[in-house]
């Protein structure tokens, strides 16, 4: 890997940051690459209430903290709430990041709470279903609010042979969950809740996720076959999916219950 790998320049806010401390708290594609930029099509000020679902360790909560001045919610199932407390305390940010413990379909906040939504590649690990975004998620932003997401996604969406041939041997399961930008567009978009504003492959997104595996196989001293499905694709198939929509500002229309009285 290249001397300069870990700290891309189209992503000046992130390099500021303790490379270390980055390394022991990823838990996938490097979580400030994405969220800076994400954050690029974004209208982000501060003191907005902003969710971060899916907040793995952290780390994308504090950094909308410190780059943009928001209040985060950081929200998490898998990693305990008390031990990211600890570390927005250690951050120096605990005055605007929270963190909640919570599933995807049961979050605790009051409707219209946040100025806008983040999810950092978490979201295709529950928001594929076609009415998760209508009934768990959209109606907690504000009217106008944006809603941002990066995933791991496809360049198309692929066909009924499944996974192109370079890839049957790396490929598992879960990576059907993998979308193209267009399928997340229509997605978002047929539920009536919000207008999407961007559905693109975020630039060299399979370059950054395959240099944040290699950063992380170094650091653990163990190869890892996602990197090596990365480099054999390269870009073909496999790349970094970036999403932003608004809240519309009214509901979608309803069908009437009918009266068979």
């Amino acid at each position: 890997m290249r001397p300069d790998a870990d700290r891309p320049a189209e992503f000046p806010r992130s390099a500021e940051y303790d490379r270390d401390w980055v390394l022991d708290n990823m838990m996938g594609p490097n979580a400030l690459w994405l969220t800076e930029s994400l954050a690029e099509s974004m209208e982000l000020s501060p003191g907005m209430r902003v969710l971060d679902l899916g907040c793995g360790r952290a780390l994308s909560s504090i950094f909308l903290a410190k780059e943009f001045g928001v209040q985060v919610w950081a929200t998490d199932l898998w990693i305990d709430a008390s031990e990211n407390y600890r570390r927005i305390c250690a951050a120096g940010v605990e005055d605007r990041v929270y963190p909640i413990g919570a599933e995807a379909h049961a979050l605790p906040f009051a409707e219209g709470f946040f100025d806008a939504m983040v999810s950092i590649d978490a979201y295709h690990y529950f928001g594929t279903d076609d009415l998760y975004l209508e009934s768990h998620l959209a109606g907690l932003v504000t009217a106008g609010g944006q809603l941002g997401i990066v995933v791991p996604g496809l360049v198309e969406e692929l066909t009924s042979a499944g996974p192109p041939e370079h890839l049957q041997r790396y490929w598992e399961p879960a990576f059907f969950s993998f979308h193209s930008p267009a399928w997340w567009k229509r997605h978002w978009e047929r539920s009536g809740m919000v207008a999407v504003e961007l559905a693109d492959l975020a630039p060299d997104g399979w370059k950054l996720w395959m240099q944040s595996d290699l950063m992380w196989s170094e650091r653990l001293d163990k190869p890892t076959d996602e990197a090596d499905m990365l480099a054999v694709d390269a870009g073909r198939t496999l790349g970094l999916v970036r999403m932003v929509a608004r809240r519309n500002e009214q509901p979608p229309n309803r069908l009437e219950e009918l009266d068979c009285g």
